[in-house]
This record gives C-alpha cells, structure tokens and sequence, in this order.
C-alpha cells in the first residue's frame, strides 16, 4: 500500500465523496473544516481552498493554509490535513498550525501519526519553526498522535463550550 499526501484537485473528486459521505453517514462533523463543502459544489471549493493558499487572495478573516489529502494508493482518502502558514489571535490560543482528522472506517490504525508526519517537513517549507497543535483534553488518541511526533505539551485552555483543551508545540 502507498500512502501520499496530495493536494486537493480534480482529479480526486470521486474520492472526495466518498470520503465525505462516510463521516456524514456516521453523523459527524468533517475534520479539518477545511475539507468541508459549506453548501458549495467540489468546483467552487476547490476554487477556494486555492484562493486561501495565497496571502494576496485569502479572505481577510482566515490565513494562508494549505489543505492535502492522505491517499491510499492514489485512488482513496484516509484522512485530510490542513496546515496553516501563520497564526492568528483564535488560532494562536485554540486551533493551532496543523488540523487532521481521519475517515471513522480507518480510525486507530496509525494513520493520523504517518499524515502528522509526512505534514511536519511541508510545514517547515511554509517557514514554520515551532508548531503548534492542538486536541481536545478527552480525544487521547490525538494527543498521541502528536507527541509521537514530537509534541510537548504547553498548557491546557478552557474553551467557550466548557471543553478543555490541549495545546502541543513541534519543534520543526
């Protein structure tokens, strides 16, 4: 089996929904919210997730990011990943340089810790140093996700809906 990251494209459409059809089938929410639709068609998301990489045609609210797919053998999606090029004030105290998350089928099998992975180097290319990640206090197998890639954990934020959360730093 060959596992790769890949940008968003047409050429994995197909994929894409299949990928997303699942955690919809098991009514949970897409993780990286990157990777959701928002009520658009995969063209005009597709169009945006580019218009975000660019500081020059990212929306003024969000900052440059760049989202991959993690793909199994070129032809399905295991899980997606967004890595953010900055932090702004939110990101800075709750969501961090890098959000996962995996397709519920392929959970607890590794994949989360090889994407992380393969994501750190790109993050370093985007000039990202220091890393940060972040998980909610009660999903263990994120916050193993992320020291087994180095993460060290900081401090522990209460969030607005009363959950904790953790937040880790990578050195890059």
């Amino acid at each position: 089996m060959k596992l790769e990251l890949v940008r968003a494209s047409k050429e994995i459409e197909e994929a894409y929904y299949e990928f997303i059809k699942e955690w919809e089938k098991n009514g949970q929410s897409i993780v990286p919210m990157s990777v959701q639709l928002r009520n658009m068609d995969f063209d005009t998301w597709l169009q945006k997730t580019y218009e975000i990489e660019k500081r020059e045609t990212c929306p003024e609210n969000l900052v440059p990011a760049h989202t991959f797919f993690l793909m199994e053998d070129g032809k399905r999606v295991l899980g997606a990943i967004n890595i953010r090029h900055e932090l702004n004030e939110f990101l800075l105290n709750y969501g961090g340089h890098i959000g996962y998350g995996v397709r519920p089928s392929e959970r607890q099998k590794g994949y989360a810790a090889k994407m992380l992975a393969m994501a750190l180097p790109i993050a370093k290319e985007f000039g990202i140093d220091r890393a940060l990640i972040t998980c909610d206090k009660e999903n263990v197998g994120s916050a193993k996700t992320i020291m087994k890639n180095g993460g060290i954990l900081e401090n522990e934020v209460l969030q607005e809906d009363g959950e904790m959360l953790q937040r880790y730093w990578i050195e890059l």
